[in-house]
């Protein structure tokens, strides 16, 4: 009878064995696909922050570009209007309610000569740089830009590599002997960061874990599920900007089209016809003219708009300046109404 009973003891104990064992794997098993969704979700997420990131600071870099070539014409335009004796002072030109800044050559000449050394700078500069230009305000980073370098040099007289640094110091406060960021806080500044948003996201956005998530299972799928919710937020931010970026710009080549439409034809009265006299100007010419100096406003205003308010919280997301973004944008509208029929 012992013998029985140590019998069905031992097989019991070894069902009870084989039991837990089967659990054990069980849970290994349901660990290990734990691991691997996490592993996927994670890689998921950094993949689409990646993509988002890309097409957004692909845009902004174009808008950016832009607003520097468009800068940059106003020094053609001075030259042409200067040569025009006897012409208006033009300063009281504007649309209805629309305020505008006034035309001042001296000042669009600088600015084109800050724009011509950015544009410059950008050959050897990180994706995402020209989109900070836009992002802090065109024309404001090519009035910095005429700086001066902490060699004491004219920044708009270096070139290649001297002229990029000397801009992002120059951008970041001036050089860090000086008190200023330097470079790097000019890199940040403008947007050319590590993951290529810099000015245009925030700070610090975030670490992505990538590989180096827990070995604990539970703790690999709460962290990927982190990483989800912030890849959420940031994305619908770049979302955001890009919309508004989209609209801005559309706008802004509408007001360009125009304004090179006559900046040509002025090119042409006074270059090709040689007519240097207000008064000999027919009033066509006298509105092409009028017209062109409100377009020169309007492009100087436009480029002038922050489109991305930074947070000062390093670990919060910047702000798109949608109220200013609008308010440029109407204007554009009411100008545009004005000079299109007259095209």
């Amino acid at each position: 009878m012992l013998p029985l009973i140590i019998g069905i003891g031992a097989g019991l104990a070894g069902l009870i064995g084989a039991g837990t064992a089967i659990s054990g794997a069980g849970k290994m098993i349901e660990a290990n696909d734990t691991q691997k969704s996490a592993q996927k979700l994670q890689e998921e997420q950094v993949e689409r922050f990646k993509e988002r990131d890309k097409a957004t600071t692909r845009l902004m870099d174009a808008l950016g570009k832009q607003e520097l070539e468009i800068i940059e014409s106003f020094g053609r335009f001075s030259d042409v209007i200067e040569k025009i004796q006897g012409r208006p002072e033009f300063k009281s030109i504007s649309k209805d309610d629309v305020k505008l800044p006034d035309y001042e050559a001296d000042k669009l000449r600088e600015v084109s000569v800050g724009a011509r050394a950015l544009l410059g700078g950008l050959g050897g500069a990180a994706a995402g740089t020209a989109g900070g230009f836009a992002a802090a305000g065109a024309t404001t980073s090519a009035v910095m830009a005429l700086g001066t370098a902490s060699t004491g040099t004219a920044i708009s007289t270096l070139s290649g590599a001297a002229l990029t640094n000397a801009m992002l110091a120059a951008l970041g406060g001036g050089a860090v002997a000086a008190g200023g960021g330097g470079i790097a806080l000019g890199t940040a500044v403008l947007g050319g960061a590590t993951l290529g948003v810099g000015l245009l996201v925030g700070g610090i956005i975030f670490n992505f874990t990538g590989s180096n998530l827990s070995d604990k299972a539970d703790e690999a799928w709460r962290q990927a599920n982190e990483t989800k919710k912030e890849v959420d937020r940031i994305v619908k931010y770049l979302d955001e900007l890009e919309g508004a970026a989209r609209g801005f710009k559309d706008i802004l080549s509408k007001a360009e089209f125009q304004y090179n439409l006559r900046l040509n034809k002025l090119d042409q009265i006074v270059n090709v016809y040689g007519k240097t006299y207000w008064e000999s100007f027919t009033d066509t010419e006298k509105l092409t003219t009028e017209d062109l100096v409100l377009l020169v406003q309007l492009l100087y205003d436009m480029c002038q708009v922050k489109l991305v308010l930074k947070n000062p919280d390093e670990k919060g997301l910047n702000t798109v300046n949608n109220r200013a973004i609008s308010s440029a944008e109407n204007k554009a509208e009411k100008i545009l109404s004005r000079v299109g029929r007259a095209a």
